[in-house]
């Protein structure tokens, strides 16, 4: 609460132009978070998965290039400091509806096949991320083919499976507007 009122008398005084910060509680970090997560199953974060990562969370979150690097920020650091899954799907599973949770799983597939090819460690996390998020078996073996699809054979070359270059509408939960 007390954040709340220093955020009000902030943008107040700056005229609405105060820096946002991502929260704990955020989903959007919740959802980086486990894009970070499959990411670095086979390594590091090197900079052309960097440069795919942030080009996938500036089209599903409607973000600019700096809230976007303070996004990948947040959810390394969420990353690092997590002993499991639980906390993110939890947070994602009373943040979005199930539309908007298969779109977090389309989004690590992106991710995932974006070397052209699945390892079982990360077939393993797609497996487990998606049962703890309440996407079926069906659906998460139908995103994982419609994203290979639009990739073709290179890999990586597809938005996502919501066609050329974004989804409709950016993510956000269903039960309030866009985030800021």
């Amino acid at each position: 609460m007390l954040e709340d009122i220093k955020r009000f008398v902030t943008d107040l005084i700056d005229g609405g132009k105060a820096q946002e910060h991502f929260d704990d509680n955020d989903y959007r970090v919740a959802a980086a978070a486990l894009l970070v997560h499959v990411a670095t199953l086979d390594g590091g974060l090197d900079e052309a998965e960097r440069a795919r990562l942030r080009a996938i969370l500036q089209v599903n979150f409607a973000l600019d290039e700096p809230r976007t690097d303070q996004l990948i920020a947040a959810a390394e650091a969420a990353e690092r400091d997590a002993v499991d899954f639980y906390h993110f799907t939890s947070l994602i599973m009373r943040t979005l509806d199930e539309a908007g949770r298969a779109r977090v799983i389309a989004m690590m597939w992106e991710i995932v096949l974006a070397d052209g090819r699945v390892s079982e460690f990360e077939d393993n996390v797609m497996w487990r991320v998606s049962d703890l998020l309440g996407i079926s078996t069906r659906q998460r073996v139908e995103l994982r083919q419609q994203v290979a699809e639009r990739a073709g054979p290179s890999g990586g070359a597809a938005a996502g499976p919501w066609g050329e270059a974004s989804p409709a509408e950016p993510l956000v939960p269903a039960w309030k507007g866009r985030p800021e």
